[in-house]
């Protein structure tokens, strides 16, 4: 496990189980541990290293209890700084009913990534509103599409 977090990890659905036993008594080690995951619905996918991964993630929405619920949004990474955490620009377009015409404008907000996805600056990510996860943090990462354009352009999807 490739964390940088200080304490001790354990999906605590699993924490109070009891190892098993062979038939002689003597305690049995698996080389596969269970791992607790879930479909979060809505069409999307439930990414292979959520399933397979040995990440512990308390807000990842596959793997823990978040649920997604609300907007469903798209944009464009443009920073991943952050431990876990992404800021995503979506970029619209506003009419003025004086000049009729349209301008640029844009806004970012912060989602929390998952380890389940290897998310870089200007991959277009899909992400879904669930409970505040911080201060600044009520979007959680669900499909990443990777993107091989300019990460500078004005992209309306």
């Amino acid at each position: 496990m490739d964390t940088a977090e200080r304490s001790y990890h354990k999906q605590p659905i699993f924490q109070r189980s009891k190892p098993k036993t062979g038939a002689d008594g003597q305690k049995v080690t698996s080389f596969k541990t269970k791992r607790w995951y879930k479909n979060v619905g809505l069409g999307f996918k439930t990414p292979p290293l959520a399933i397979q991964g040995d990440y512990i993630d308390h807000k990842c929405p596959f793997t823990s209890n978040v649920s997604i619920r609300g907007r469903i949004l798209t944009g464009r990474v443009i920073s991943t700084k952050m431990t876990r955490t992404i800021i995503v620009r979506r970029d619209y377009l506003h009419y003025i009913p004086k000049y009729h015409r349209y301008e640029k404008r844009h806004k970012n907000l912060a989602a929390h990534c998952s380890p389940a996805f290897r998310v870089e600056v200007g991959d277009i990510v899909t992400v879904g509103q669930c409970r505040p996860l911080s201060k600044t943090v009520s979007f959680n990462v669900v499909r990443v599409m990777s993107n091989n354009t300019a990460a500078k352009t004005f992209g309306k999807f």
